[in-house]
């Protein structure tokens, strides 16, 4: 049982019966009265979203998540296909399933895989990955006069980020997936 100091973002529980992802919680303390904590989790096999506040001394159950690697082999229209490295079985998931983590996938991505008796559910990408810089304004003199020194700047796979002026159309740079932000030029 995992209590509330436990449910990070990103925890597995069982709630309602179903597996379900803490994606966003808010830790909150009363004056003299005790602490509680709202969140959000989503059903991974409904996709509800559910608004829970737990108590102090509440606790749910950790849901039996394995583990195992895998890597992406290509996008088809909103289908991603993956392969499993231990036995080389391929499966598929949606692009919702995977939500914004899909735009830094490249072919050859190593992923882990989050299985629910032994069905793959969802990915979990490394925090940084190296990407090409698809396209990026030119820098022009005078941006910085603003204190602006950003750009959008488009990499392979989609994903669209800001980057620093320096950046130019091919580019290799390393990108922090929890937060979408430019780390380094690679």
């Amino acid at each position: 049982m995992l209590s509330i100091s436990d449910l990070q973002t990103g925890v597995y529980v069982v709630w309602q019966g179903e597996p379900a992802q803490v994606i966003w919680r808010e830790h909150t303390k009363l004056g003299r009265g005790g602490a509680i904590l709202r969140t959000k989790i989503r059903g991974l096999k409904s996709g509800t979203i559910y608004d829970v506040t737990f108590k102090g001394n509440d606790s749910v159950e950790e849901a039996d998540i394995s583990r195992s690697k895998a890597q992406f082999l290509y996008r088809e229209g909103d289908t991603l296909h993956f392969m499993k490295l231990d036995d080389y079985d391929q499966f598929t998931l949606g692009r919702d399933v995977v939500g914004k983590q899909a735009n830094f996938l490249t072919e050859g991505t190593a992923v882990d895989v989050m299985n629910l008796e032994s069905n793959p559910i969802n990915i979990q990408m490394p925090v940084k990955v190296e990407l090409k810089v698809v396209y990026a304004e030119p820098a022009t003199r005078g941006n910085t006069a603003q204190g602006n020194v950003t750009k959008p700047v488009e990499l392979e796979g989609g994903a669209k980020i800001q980057g620093p002026l320096f950046l130019k159309t091919g580019d290799m740079v390393r990108v922090n997936t929890q937060t979408g932000e430019y780390v380094e030029r690679a």
